[in-house]
């Protein structure tokens, strides 16, 4: 099955296949490709060029893309998208002055997710998050990570990974599952024996089971220290989940060194930063992935992300899409609120959406970027003249189609 996309106003995001990761100056820079073409082969970038190189063939399907953009789907490398209804009466709370640790601290937040969840069957939960996807889809995300988080309990966490397995079955894009278990303490139980749940029981069958691709820990101040990190992690070590974690998102108390010690894929929030923080991330692989979607609805500082760039370190986007803090998965809201509140340029937003954040699941290898060889991840704009205009239309759809 052969699909010709002919008349492509701009082919957005054009690199070497052997390009899986931009840090400084290569953010800087989005290759484009004016008035062109783009073959898909199988569900594969075949060829691409100037319309003036197009090659004659017959292809199965033709698309004219006259005046619309053509670039790598998104990337979404972190999000809680399994979970039981909304929380919009925290949502009022927060309307009326609570903050986020005040809602907590009176069983709101994750807890209240958490009870939930365990009274929601397998099933629901399923039904609801598949809806969910579907929906990201239809705003161009190609790819994603669900995290567990809202079980706290062994058969809770296990119900909420078996439903991102069966997710991973059913969509046509890729999911990466993330264990969580050490989300928040639930109530009436000690901290430590807590961690210890976490080792000595969710995490060997959370291995058996294979239900997760990597492993996080909520590193903050009022949930788990650097040291219950660092347990956690030494003990997923021996079933082979590398970390993503949760850190500086109220606080920065030790949690990001953690995190680069035990190789972290990436470190994920990262609203307080010190000069040791930057330090600690500064020319090595573990992504620097901001949020801004929970920054705008907390009404919390947003990611550095300027100067993490300046500090030669890689940066992602994604929406931290879950019922409590960010209740949206729009990548492209994503890519505006960098642009316009964090001062990323459009060139470095779309680079940390898409190639970058590809990078944060391991997948820069196959998508994140237009490449021959590469699958055919793509999102078809609605009519644009440049690849400025999807952050600058900031509150509107730009997805006319998503191919996967």
């Amino acid at each position: 099955m052969q699909t010709l996309f002919e008349n492509i106003a701009q082919l957005v995001q054009v690199r070497p296949v052997e390009t899986k990761l931009l840090r400084g100056e290569q953010m800087n820079s989005l290759p484009v490709i004016e008035n062109a073409f783009l073959l898909i082969d199988d569900g594969i970038i075949r060829d691409f060029g100037p319309m003036g190189e197009k090659p004659a063939i017959r292809p199965d399907r033709r698309i004219d893309a006259s005046g619309r953009l053509l670039l790598p789907a998104w990337t979404d490398s972190h999000t809680h998208t399994v979970f039981p209804g909304s929380r919009y009466t925290e949502f009022m709370d927060k309307i009326r002055g609570l903050s986020y640790e005040e809602i907590a601290a009176r069983g709101g937040g994750i807890l209240q997710s958490a009870k939930r969840l365990n009274q929601t069957s397998e099933d629901e939960l399923l039904e609801d998050a598949l809806a969910r996807v579907h929906e990201m889809m239809r705003y161009g995300t190609g790819a994603l990570e669900i995290k567990s988080g809202y079980g706290l309990s062994v058969e809770g966490e296990l119900k909420m990974l078996r439903v991102v397995k069966r997710l991973k079955k059913l969509l046509p894009i890729p999911v990466k599952a993330t264990f969580l278990g050490a989300h928040a303490v639930p109530q009436g139980m000690q901290r430590e024996d807590y961690v210890r749940i976490i080792v000595d029981e969710m995490l060997p069958e959370v291995a058996r089971h294979h239900l997760a691709d990597y492993v996080d820990v909520f590193c903050e101040k009022g949930y788990f220290t650097p040291d219950d990190t660092a347990r956690i992690l030494d003990a997923a070590a021996r079933f082979g989940l590398r970390p993503k974690l949760h850190v500086n998102q109220f606080t920065s108390c030790g949690c990001l060194q953690t995190a680069v010690r035990y190789g972290a894929l990436s470190v994920d929030h990262l609203e307080e930063m010190r000069p040791e923080d930057f330090a600690a991330l500064s020319g090595g692989q573990t992504i620097a992935t901001a949020l801004p979607g929970c920054s705008f609805f907390l009404g919390i500082p947003y990611a550095p992300v300027k100067k993490m760039i300046e500090h030669n370190i890689p940066v992602a986007l994604a929406t931290d899409f879950n019922p409590g803090s960010a209740p949206s998965f729009n990548m492209n809201f994503m890519v505006a609120l960098a642009c316009i509140k964090a001062r990323l340029t459009p060139e470095q937003a779309i680079n940390a959406a898409t190639l970058n954040a590809a990078a944060a699941l391991e997948l820069s290898g196959e998508m994140g970027s237009i490449a021959r060889g590469k699958k055919a991840r793509l999102i078809l704009t609605r009519p644009l003249n440049h690849y400025g205009e999807i952050p600058y239309y900031f509150a509107t759809n730009p997805v006319e189609e998503l191919f996967v």
